[in-house]
């Protein structure tokens, strides 16, 4: 089993499906005792803001305000560089906990030994 999942999620309110499998794994992983970093791109840099995850609505499934919660208390969330660039996002909009950073980070995180990356 791999010792670090990165997960980077592209949907947000626009594929709410997807958007909501992606927290939900992560979620999950990180009660199980797996080192989560969550990377926030696309539609999803939204969540990196306060109060835009409790906006979002998807029946049967986990509150994403819950999700988010789990993900920043015991492993670590992103949100992409470009992203937050093209919605004027800087470092003090985010929630707190959340970093700003590149493909660069990405990358070394995704290909680190014992590392599984996921893309939703």
């Amino acid at each position: 089993m791999a010792k670090k999942l990165v997960i980077k999620v592209t949907a947000g309110a626009d594929a709410p499906e997807r958007c909501s499998q992606a927290f939900t794994v992560a979620a999950v992983a990180v009660a199980s005792g797996v080192d989560v970093s969550l990377w926030l791109t696309g539609e999803s840099a939204w969540f990196a803001l306060p109060g835009r995850a409790a906006e979002f609505e998807l029946p049967h499934a986990a509150p994403l305000p819950d999700l988010l919660d789990a993900i920043l208390a015991a492993g670590q969330v992103t949100l992409c560089t470009q992203c937050a660039a093209r919605r004027d996002i800087t470092e003090k909009d985010v929630i707190e906990g959340v970093r700003i950073a590149g493909a660069q980070v990405f990358v070394q995180e995704a290909l680190g030994d014992e590392t599984q990356a996921l893309v939703y």
